[in-house]
């Protein structure tokens, strides 16, 4: 319960520091070329993810017909897939969170960050893998 509360927290708290954001920018360059801008994020977002999302598949496969387990692959995905959704949602700090996730240079931030919390639980036995 107490984790469910904390993550509400924090959905809200994001939720008011985007419209904050988006408010903002507004007064520094208009309604319209705010949501110009919304929109063009948007595109370039979802164009930036469909590019990023097929070499990160390209490289599974690849690695996968040589034998090897696309571990960073399946990370990498990941970092795509949020960093897309996170460009398609209204809002510059997404935005800017999005990209940083879909940028090769900086997506190996976040795999080292998923890499730690991987194996921190692994260590002490709360990572577990269920089979339904």
């Amino acid at each position: 319960m107490q984790r469910r509360n904390g993550l509400f927290i924090m959905a809200i708290a994001f939720t008011v520091v985007e419209v904050a954001g988006i408010v903002l920018v507004t007064r520094w360059i208009g309604g319209m070329g705010t949501w110009l801008a919304i929109l063009l994020t948007a595109v370039l977002g979802a164009y930036l993810a469909q590019a990023e999302g097929r070499k990160v598949l390209a490289e599974a496969r690849r690695q996968m017909q040589a034998g090897q387990i696309p571990g960073r692959m399946m990370l990498d995905g990941l970092c795509v897939f949020a960093g897309g959704i996170m460009l398609a949602m209204p809002g510059f700090i997404s935005d800017i969170a999005g990209l940083t996730l879909l940028l090769p240079p900086t997506r190996a931030f976040y795999r080292q960050m998923m890499l730690r919390w991987l194996e921190k639980r692994m260590k002490n036995g709360s990572f577990t893998i269920r089979r339904y």
